[in-house]
């Protein structure tokens, strides 16, 4: 068995899944790669669990790939295989991804790699001491792990192209200001503030959740248009649904909804 690269533990309907490797930077070897993997299908096929929270131990979320563990897979062309079941955590595969929203909490170096897990998660906090740096560019490679992708769509051409293209970092509060990261806090807040916000997704209703994240990658995937011809048809069968019998009768009765994702 190899040395634990993730701790995982579950917390009510959240899964905490965080990178463990502290020593190293959190630096990502195919191990950790393949136990992040397995707890995003973990997270994807458990009706028990209704949002993650994508985390790091130490001062560092992670320096980013062991790069000489990756040459082979990136020299071929894809990356590395996974087992049946698993879920590449960087989004990556539009047919294979997690089903499920994930919070991120990060904090010190978040660089290369570990900003593309960052990018990949559904909202983003952050420790005000986090170093942002997509520094591909530097080392005569550039971000297959959606960077060139969610850059863009996160912050916009302009302000996407002056961080890619120079591998400068950037700083927490700039990374704010764009909203490359949704929040803000104080060094050492950040696990608490993410795992509140992936709790408080979490009791919203499962079906409904995940409606609104499929219909929000829709839109990114294949346009408005989709997004807007599939709005009312994929409501139809959550109006069947007995959690949405429950919202209306929580409104009702001014208390608040007990979902079970039936």
């Amino acid at each position: 068995m190899s040395q634990e690269r993730l701790s995982v533990e579950v917390r009510g309907h959240v899964l905490c899944m965080g990178l463990n490797r502290p020593d190293k930077y959190n630096a990502m070897d195919l191990d950790m790669y393949r136990q992040l993997a397995a707890a995003y299908g973990r997270l994807h096929s458990d009706d028990n669990l209704r949002c993650g929270l994508l985390f790091a131990h130490g001062k560092h979320f992670t320096a980013g790939l062991e790069l000489d563990q990756w040459q082979g897979d990136f020299g071929a062309g894809h990356f590395p295989e996974l087992p049946d079941g698993a879920i590449n955590p960087f989004g990556i595969d539009p047919d294979r991804r997690v089903g499920k929203p994930v919070v991120s909490a990060v904090q010190g170096i978040c660089f290369t790699a570990g900003l593309e897990l960052m990018l990949a998660t559904d909202v983003r906090v952050a420790a005000s001491d986090t170093r942002f740096g997509q520094i591909e560019v530097k080392r005569g490679i550039y971000p297959v792990g959606g960077g060139t992708v969610r850059w863009v769509q996160s912050i916009g051409w302009g302000n996407a192209m002056r961080y890619l293209l120079t591998g400068d970092e950037m700083p927490a509060a700039e990374a704010h200001r764009t909203g490359l990261v949704q929040e803000l806090v104080e060094p050492g807040e950040q696990f608490e503030r993410g795992l509140d916000i992936a709790d408080r997704i979490a009791r919203q209703a499962p079906l409904a959740v995940r409606a609104t994240l499929d219909s929000s990658r829709l839109s990114l995937d294949a346009g408005e248009r989709k997004a807007y011809e599939r709005l009312l048809p994929d409501l139809a069968p959550i109006m069947e649904s007995d959690d949405a019998q429950e919202g209306v009768q929580s409104f009702l009765e001014r208390r608040e909804a007990r979902f079970t994702g039936q």
